[in-house]
């Protein structure tokens, strides 16, 4: 294969790095769905980017059913590939963007996943918090269900950041749009407590590099890391299944707007560029609502 399909790869992700502010959680995405095209490429004999044409795109996404992944994996990639393409045109390093006309399969509409509040109650309280860990993870779990932050905002999150007077923190969002978030006092206590107690003894004696989350070498946190933690304590909890940070994350959305909360305000809170992002949470409460009504009304 052409050695210029590797080098135009490296300069998309310096792309998706610099130009974009994507996660690294993201950005290995999008290296892993690019790399399965290129191994298609070279099944197919095609040599160089600039050599796929439309054709050759219908039968990548043939063979992409017959793997039998779910639509919403097939949807993403095709969609990987149209802004990987869509990068190669600008920069000109091709003469056309062969997935511009590729349709992306529909996808079967899902509620999003998230806890209800006694089961948020069951992993607080497998948070234990002797220990400088133990605060940690119960800083980053109130901090995430206290602001419905990204896992890759968290990461980012420095102790300048925090302001423990008026109990907010600035978040560096997507599209490097900030926006400051104010947490409760749940999150204020374990918060004080891991900057106190934890994070001095997790730092040790390496030089501060300022990230509020740090790991057992007193390193930044990463989302991988998050992720790693959040599974650990489902581990612990009474719960079952898995946990990600998104469930966090739609379960702030889903009790604020539960509880009264107006969509434009979650919408400015979740950093959601469009409105209609938020919208999916008038039909997760709707639909909690109708199952509770069904539950217990007598004549339902």
């Amino acid at each position: 294969m052409d050695a210029n399909v590797n080098n135009s790869l490296n300069l998309f992700i310096e792309y998706l790095q610099i130009e974009k502010n994507y996660s690294q959680y993201t950005i290995e995405h999008y290296q892993h769905d690019i790399r399965g095209f290129f191994l298609f490429m070279s099944e197919q004999g095609l040599t160089s980017l600039d050599a796929v044409e439309y054709a050759d795109t219908r039968i990548y996404l043939t063979k992409l059913f017959d793997q039998q992944l779910s639509r919403k994996s097939v949807a993403r990639r095709i969609s990987c590939m149209r802004s990987f393409y869509k990068f190669l045109l600008r920069e000109k390093m091709v003469g056309d963007n062969p997935f511009s006309l590729v349709s992306i399969p529909k996808l079967e509409k899902r509620l999003p996943d998230f806890f209800y509040e006694e089961e948020l109650s069951q992993l607080f309280n497998a948070c234990e918090t002797d220990t400088a860990i133990g605060k940690r993870n119960k800083a980053l779990l109130e901090l995430l269900y206290a602001t419905g932050i990204r896992v890759g905002e968290c990461c980012k999150i420095q102790m300048k950041d925090i302001d423990l007077s008026l109990s907010t923190v600035l978040i560096h969002g997507k599209r490097k749009k900030d926006r400051y978030v104010p947490f409760g006092s749940f999150a204020q206590d374990a918060i004080e407590d891991y900057i106190k107690n934890g994070r001095p003894e997790l730092l040790k004696t390496k030089e501060d590099h300022g990230h509020l989350f740090l790991n057992f070498r007193g390193g930044p946190l990463t989302d991988r890391g998050i992720r790693e933690i959040l599974n650990k304590l489902i581990e612990k909890s009474a719960l079952t299944g898995k946990i990600h940070p998104h469930k966090l994350r739609h379960s702030f959305a889903t009790h604020m707007m539960s509880n009264g909360a107006d969509m434009r305000t979650v919408q400015e809170l979740m950093g959601h560029a469009f409105l209609s992002s938020t919208q999916v949470y008038t039909h997760v409460t709707k639909e909690h609502l109708r199952n509770i009504y069904m539950s217990h009304h007598p004549r339902a």
